[in-house]
């Protein structure tokens, strides 16, 4: 698969795209990237930042979009620890579905001692044991917690302005 464009059948496509539902909706838009609650079982609060075009290796970001990623995901990632209080904010790439290279995207989870307990695990043991698990958060929580977000994010910051189509 090569990098660019959008992809239809790609989950993260489609979910940027409205071709898939997204519970609480595009919490931020850049020019390149978007800002957008886990659908994985990682636990409300955790959000994905993903290049807005399809790209599937790291490499293959433009020099603006790999400018761009680092002030945005210490943005984000600063969004995700005021509005849900974890003691750890994990920023991992993933980028693999069914063992085959992805659109890749950034999960920006946080983590609470509540987390580690009921799992017996961290780190990537943890995300291990939460994706075993299979427990989705609540969309009507995932909508009050991305409301939170887009307000810890603001309309306008260093990244540009958030969609305000949601």
């Amino acid at each position: 698969m090569t990098d660019g464009g959008t992809d239809t059948g790609c989950l993260a496509c489609d979910l940027s795209a409205g071709r898939a539902p997204l519970p609480g909706g595009t919490v931020l838009r850049t020019g390149g990237w978007v800002v957008e609650h886990c659908v994985g079982p990682f636990g409300a609060g955790t959000l994905v930042v993903k290049p807005v075009r399809h790209v599937v290796h790291v490499a293959g970001l433009t020099a603006g979009e790999s400018g761009a990623l680092g002030p945005l995901l210490q943005r984000v990632s600063a969004a995700v620890t005021e509005v849900m209080s974890p003691e750890q904010v994990y920023v991992c790439l993933w980028s693999h579905a069914g063992g085959v290279p992805g659109h890749i995207h950034f999960v920006v989870q946080p983590v609470g001692a509540a987390d580690m307990t009921r799992f017996d695990a961290f780190g990537p043991a943890l995300q291990v044991a939460m994706g075993r698990a299979g427990c989705f958060p609540d969309a009507v929580e995932v909508e009050r917690v991305c409301d939170r977000m887009r307000e810890a994010l603001g309309p306008t910051g260093p990244t540009g302005p958030a969609d305000p189509t949601r």
